[in-house]
């Protein structure tokens, strides 16, 4: 059912040194292997789908990482490299002085069948958007989507390549996009501008694009979508939800914004005043949701399903997976939204804040004072909210940007104060027991600056406030 067409396993595990390249051999699944650890000062590991393993009782040195790096290509802007003509990614740890301390070299593959799920959706000339979480495949199931565009069905198709993740190292793209060109990028922050580029230039029907993560990127998608090339690409995220709660995004999906209802009209819709609306048409009319190699989710339509989420109906979604046989089977679901009843009503949450220039004392004696549970966590992946104050996240630095990479809920505080963070927890917090998933969104999203309405901006506790 998945045919591996070239894994080229022996370019990489050559570039090991041979007291840890030898373990990896004796391994009876060592064609199965996903990526090999190496941090300064720690036991080499190895990581297979189902297992972890350490391949040797030596730590790892320095002149083992030099090794490494002596015998692959070039690091660029994000720290990536690789081995010439093969997928193979190595991506390195830095320490503050710029040295590289550790190494994460992790196996491509190129495999056919996995676009075998999502083919309709390809040839039907949409724009496909692919999530998943890392590991999970998009990248080796958008290669395909070049080689079936490219060879089958004669397009021509221009892979955006920022890290040569998608076409592999060197000059020459791997035979695994098929007869797709490849145009390189040389820093991930060019990524949109090459984009753009491969439009005016090269007079494409399709355009491949990996990881969309920046807004910049984002308005490119859309600006070439408007000119009628199709677009297939990969975005952070597991699933459509996600990308609503992530304002770097959320344009893929037509946006969101705050609207205010007449008195009449919120109560001929039976809501509140304030409510989610999109934007406007989405980038991508079509959602895939990877969750694994052989089961997806796809929104085949992402205006109804976006608007159903944000009116608090549940989307209509379809799940498709391959049997044993490589047979394609399909079957409509409908996604239940958590609701909440009087009756029957949900324990409060303990939510996980991750504090960025936020008082940590202040804020938990708030939640003491206010009967609220919260933990502090220090691992960003492990955060519900990520609170900040105003004046940093005007200023951007990389933990906000790898926040909302992450598609971390952001509230931002006007002032330290303790107003301000009651207010947030009020917000977060609460007290209605009618509650329902789009009033948390809209909770959420009102304490965000990142969702715009017009030309304002919402603050915390979605008071208005001119730019």
């Amino acid at each position: 059912m998945r045919r591996v067409v070239t894994d080229d396993l022996d370019a990489l595990l050559d570039i090991l040194p041979l007291h840890i390249r030898e373990p990896l051999y004796q391994q009876p699944d060592h064609s199965e292997l996903l990526e090999v650890i190496l941090d300064l000062g720690r036991l080499p590991e190895a990581r297979f789908p189902h297992r972890e393993l350490v391949l040797n009782s030596k730590e790892v040195s320095q002149s083992d990482i030099d090794y490494v790096v002596s015998r692959i290509g070039q690091f660029t802007g994000d720290n990536r490299a690789g081995i010439n003509h093969t997928l193979h990614r190595i991506s390195a740890i830095r320490n503050r002085n710029g040295y590289i301390i550790g190494l994460t070299c992790r196996v491509g593959r190129a495999v056919f069948g996995t676009v075998k799920m999502i083919q309709d959706l390809i040839e039907s000339g949409k724009n496909v958007l692919l999530l998943g979480r890392p590991g999970i495949g998009k990248t080796t199931m958008l290669r395909e989507v070049a080689r079936v565009l490219a060879d089958d069905f004669k397009k021509r198709v221009i892979v955006i390549d920022t890290s040569n993740e998608i076409a592999g190292d060197g000059d020459i793209p791997h035979p695994a996009i098929g007869h797709a060109r490849r145009m390189q990028v040389a820093a991930p922050a060019e990524q949109h501008a090459v984009m753009i580029e491969a439009v005016e230039n090269h007079m494409p029907e399709v355009i491949i694009i990996d990881e969309i993560g920046t807004e910049l990127e984002a308005q490119a998608a859309r600006t070439i979508a408007e000119r009628g090339v199709q677009l297939v690409g990969t975005a952070h995220g597991n699933t459509l939800e996600n990308l609503i709660m992530n304002p770097t995004l959320a344009d893929l999906i037509g946006g969101i914004q705050t609207v205010t209802l007449g008195d009449e009209e919120a109560r001929r819709r039976h809501t509140q005043k304030s409510i989610l609306e999109r934007k406007a048409p989405p980038t991508f009319g079509v959602v895939v949701e990877i969750v694994d190699y052989y089961r997806v989710t796809v929104h085949p339509d992402v205006t109804e399903a976006v608007d159903a989420l944000l009116h608090g109906r549940s989307p209509k979604a379809e799940v498709r997976w391959m049997d044993e046989d490589g047979e394609v089977k399909k079957e409509a679901i409908t996604s239940p939204l958590i609701w909440e009843s009087k009756e029957e009503k949900q324990p409060e949450k303990t939510l996980r804040f991750y504090l960025f220039g936020a008082n940590r004392s202040r804020l938990e004696q708030i939640a003491r004072e206010g009967k609220k549970e919260l933990k502090i966590a220090a691992d960003l992946k492990q955060t519900d909210i990520f609170l900040t104050t105003r004046s940093y996240y005007r200023r951007k630095p990389q933990k906000i940007r790898d926040a909302e990479a992450l598609g971390i809920p952001i509230y931002v505080l006007k002032s330290n104060n303790a107003a301000q963070m009651k207010q947030c927890l009020d917000a977060l917090y609460p007290r209605d027991t009618q509650y329902t998933y789009v009033h948390h969104l809209q909770r959420l999203l009102a304490g965000r600056r990142g969702f715009n309405s017009g030309n304002r901006s919402l603050e915390p506790g979605g008071k208005r406030k001119s730019r």
